[in-house]
């Protein structure tokens, strides 16, 4: 069904995004693992949960590559589409799962913690979106998945 298939999926590293990613190298895809390995909060980088989640895809004869770079910036962003082009040459699909959490009632939320929520999810979503569109235009197809959670209400 995927076989063939490449694809980038956000938030990787751990919960939703890790089942996706093995979900799907599992049905054939050549899978990037993309996780910073931040905590919830967005705090900190470690490059430990992208790699185990290659590692059981590797290991249960998959092909995967981790990429720690964050969504959050329009180059970061870019990088992740390339790492897909230079491992696999080409992307096909994109799942936009990446998130962090800043759950404070309203009047105790900060700019910063703001800028950070909208950094990640909204404009992550543009630019990974963005970078991975004119090789989906020349491929002729191509597909975005976005996820998002209840949090965010």
């Amino acid at each position: 069904m995927l076989n063939g298939k490449v694809v980038v999926v956000t938030g990787a590293g751990r919960g939703i995004g890790r089942d996706m990613a093995l979900a799907m190298a599992a049905k054939g895809a050549r899978v990037v693992v993309n996780d910073l390995g931040t905590a919830l909060d967005g705090k900190g980088e470690d490059a430990g949960p992208a790699a185990q989640v290659v590692a059981e895809i590797r290991a249960a004869g998959g092909s995967a590559v981790a990429s720690t770079h964050s969504v959050a910036s329009w180059d970061s962003a870019q990088q992740i589409v390339a790492t897909a082009l230079e491992s696999f040459g080409r992307i096909d699909a994109v799942v936009k799962n990446a998130g962090i959490a800043r759950d404070r009632i309203f009047h105790h939320m900060t700019v910063d913690d703001w800028s950070a929520v909208i950094d990640v999810h909204l404009n992550g979503a543009f630019y990974l979106s963005r970078a991975a569109a004119p090789h989906f235009k020349n491929q002729n197809s191509g597909r975005f998945i976005f996820m998002t959670s209840a949090s965010g209400l």
